[in-house]
């Protein structure tokens, strides 16, 4: 099976998609949560940030590692709602300059760092890991999470956000749903169930999972309204066939959670032990 998340195009499209994505999408460069459905997408994408600090517990002043931080937009939400001391990691360098400067001028207690998630290298002790639309960017899932467990204090939580497949999905179902999405949007999904056993491996103990599509599907409804910029278009062309299967890959992200292949959820794990703090 081909695999379509090549670290050096990943690099290639956050470094010139950053600046486009940050003027379409804004600060937060993920889903937007839906409760009542008359959010804005502003407010759906910051409900969607409260919603996994509120699963995570995170404790007042905690010490974090935001892994695939994007534009520091849940890196500064958690130091300005819970005064914590956040490190950001981000494959891009254009990605990391833009955090830089939205926390210098958000005054967060914040720093950007670019890294490579797939290798990365110990930063210290985190009551915290966290981490939105990030992981089924990496080529190697369980050694990312064995690292993660070992940067978490005892007691510390693993806090997860990400892109799946629904489990048992047929030859069809995945060459129809699925991987128009992986070839489009450079990811390898796997299942919940298979995030949660790489998750146990590592020694941690899975503590909730949930299924947020409902409440986050309405995202790819704005999203295709927001790419029918001609603009946009003239830009992907110019850029060549990669930037174009992006933008014609966000049909295949509407497929995917109306046929129910796609699904996109929640992890939270905690490493055993009592928490110092």
């Amino acid at each position: 099976m081909s695999s379509y998340n090549e670290k050096q195009k990943i690099i290639e499209h956050y470094d010139f998609a950053s600046p486009y994505y940050r003027a379409l999408w804004g600060e937060h460069l993920h889903h937007g949560y839906w409760e009542t459905g008359a959010e804005t997408k502003e407010e759906a994408q910051l409900a969607l940030t409260a919603h996994l600090a509120e699963a995570a517990q995170v404790p007042h002043g905690a010490v974090i590692l935001d892994v695939g931080c994007g534009f520091g937009g849940s890196s500064i939400y958690l130091a300005t709602h819970y005064h914590a001391t956040v490190t950001g990691i981000t494959i891009s360098p254009v990605q990391a300059a833009i955090a830089r400067q939205a926390g210098n001028n958000a005054n967060a207690t914040a720093r950007f760092l670019v890294m490579d998630a797939d290798q990365i290298a110990p930063l210290g002790m985190f009551d915290l890991v966290w981490s939105i639309e990030s992981i089924s960017h990496f080529t190697n899932k369980a050694g990312f999470f064995t690292q993660a467990a070992r940067m978490l204090q005892p007691g510390g939580t693993l806090a997860l956000i990400d892109w799946f497949k629904h489990e048992n999905l047929s030859a069809a179902q995945h060459r129809g749903n699925i991987t128009p999405i992986e070839r489009g949007m450079l990811v390898e999904l796997k299942t919940i169930a298979d995030y949660a056993e790489m998750i146990r491996a590592a020694g941690l103990e899975i503590t909730h999972t949930s299924d947020l599509s409902e409440q986050c599907s309405r995202t790819w409804e704005i999203s295709a309204n927001l790419i029918k910029n001609r603009a946009l278009w003239r830009l992907a062309s110019e850029k060549g066939v990669e930037f174009i299967r992006f933008l014609r890959s966000f049909g295949a992200m509407r497929k995917g959670f109306s046929s129910g292949c796609f699904v996109y959820g929640m992890l939270i794990a905690r490493r055993p032990g009592v928490p110092k703090r």
